[in-house]
């Protein structure tokens, strides 16, 4: 019984990961406005990299928890499910205690030693051999979701060891190869991890509607192969400003972000077709997928102006960036996660009207508390690029402090979010824990 629940050990972890990124996200917030708080203890250079670890291991553990549950009638090896699990959880926290101890040898977003690329990079193997031996049998057959989840294991494998090769001379010393090579790699990274969680949303949405149309339309599979197109080639809107050959800039710009206005298109599609009985059956994580498509969209929107390379050059580096940064991870990924997360556990566990009740208040706190943060980040990003580019004589110390007020917001907003996400976390945990008490 006990191998059977790797899978929610995954999602679990998961949870915890995405309240500690939350936590860690906030101490970074505190030192804008309070520049020395715990400065000696955890810098603003090891914060940033922990909040990254544990977000990045939310948005993995979620996606990887989720198909292994809706693949557990595949017949998969449960012990290599267990390895899996368990090197990641070791890798992970030797990763942490680098970052405490401010071992910072790798690159941005990876900073971390280079020998946990071999323990990373293994568990990945064995999540590969482990979907392909139970998979490819009816490959014949497959919705667009296995093809996503296939591509995606694969080039999580092929970009992840990219994102090393600064490690050999050829990469390291040329900094032009270096540099390209660094975000292409960090670009197409994100975008295998996002072949894992779109093709989770199609899942769930065939669940919920109990109709498989979607995951075989030809839609979807436009889909899929423009999603590829993207992973392959539009992480070079990251660098227009790195002299590389001009084809693959524009390429880049054509393409860049066009996925999602299919995936906006799907959702918005599946909402439409779905009776009111089966809302109601799964509210919660239809109420998480229709937010979903709402930051899709609102993603669109932005990310399809900072594409725009004359705008690009303006906005680039300020937190105009990070807004975009977060409308991906948590107003796309997290909240289809959340749809996943929410969908297994009422399958499973079947929520009681207080859990419900208790979900919707932290959803509406999380998602105003987000859309305000939103709008902060974009007038900080907004101000900062007038101040670089707008032939200012202010010194950052006094651009800095200008921003004091911002900066208030920012966490103040910042707090909702954990506040919200706080109240979801806690409510999934309790029923799986209420669950497992029973069985017991």
């Amino acid at each position: 019984m006990e191998r059977n629940n790797y899978p929610f050990y995954f999602i679990l972890i998961a949870l915890i990961s995405l309240l500690l990124g939350m936590s860690f996200g906030l101490l970074a917030g505190f030192q804008y406005i309070i520049p020395d708080f715990i400065k000696e203890t955890l810098p603003f250079n090891a914060i940033r990299p922990i909040h990254t670890l544990f977000v990045v291991s939310w948005i993995l553990l979620a996606a990887i928890g989720g198909i292994y549950y809706y693949l557990s009638n595949k017949f998969l090896n449960y012990k290599l499910i267990k390895w899996h699990f368990w090197i990641f959880i070791i890798t992970g926290i030797g990763i942490a205690i680098s970052y405490l101890s401010k071992n910072f040898a790798g690159k941005e977003y990876l900073e971390f030693p280079s020998y946990f690329y071999f323990p990373i990079v293994l568990g990945w193997i064995l999540f590969g051999i482990n979907y392909f031996k139970s998979m490819l049998p009816s490959f014949r057959n497959w919705p667009v979701y296995y093809y996503m989840w296939a591509t995606g294991i694969v080039l999580m494998i092929f970009h992840f060891t990219e994102a090393h090769l600064w490690l050999l001379p050829y990469f390291r010393d040329n900094f032009i190869r270096n540099i390209a090579m660094q975000w292409k790699s960090g670009g197409s990274y994100v975008g295998s991890w996002n072949m894992l969680v779109y093709g989770t949303a199609l899942f769930v949405m065939e669940k919920i509607s109990n109709d498989n149309r979607y995951a075989t339309s030809k839609k979807a599979f436009f889909f899929f192969f423009l999603g590829l197109t993207n992973l392959m080639f539009g992480w070079a809107h990251h660098i227009y400003m790195v002299p590389t050959a001009s084809w693959i800039r524009y390429f880049a710009y054509m393409i860049s972000m066009t996925e999602w206005i299919i995936l906006f298109s799907i959702i918005y599609d599946w909402k439409k077709s779905l009776s009111q009985e089966k809302k109601n059956q799964f509210s919660i994580a239809y109420k998480f997928m229709i937010l979903a498509d709402l930051w899709v969209f609102m993603n669109i929107v932005l990310a399809l102006l900072i594409s725009i390379p004359a705008i690009n050059l303006f906005t680039h580096g300020t937190h105009i960036t990070v807004a975009h940064s977060m409308g991906t991870t948590i107003g796309i990924n997290t909240l289809i996660l959340f749809s996943s997360v929410t969908y297994i556990f009422n399958t499973e566990f079947s929520f009681t009207e207080k859990i419900i009740k208790n979900l919707k208040t932290g959803i509406g706190v999380f998602h105003i508390s987000f859309i305000l943060f939103w709008i902060t980040l974009l007038i900080m990003g907004l101000k900062k690029s007038i101040w670089l580019f707008g032939n200012s004589t202010e010194t950052f110390s006094k651009f800095q402090e200008s921003q004091h007020t911002l900066h208030l917001t920012f966490v103040l907003f910042g707090i909702g979010i954990i506040t919200g996400l706080g109240i979801i976390i806690i409510n999934l945990m309790n029923t799986f824990q209420q669950k497992q008490t029973k069985n017991i």
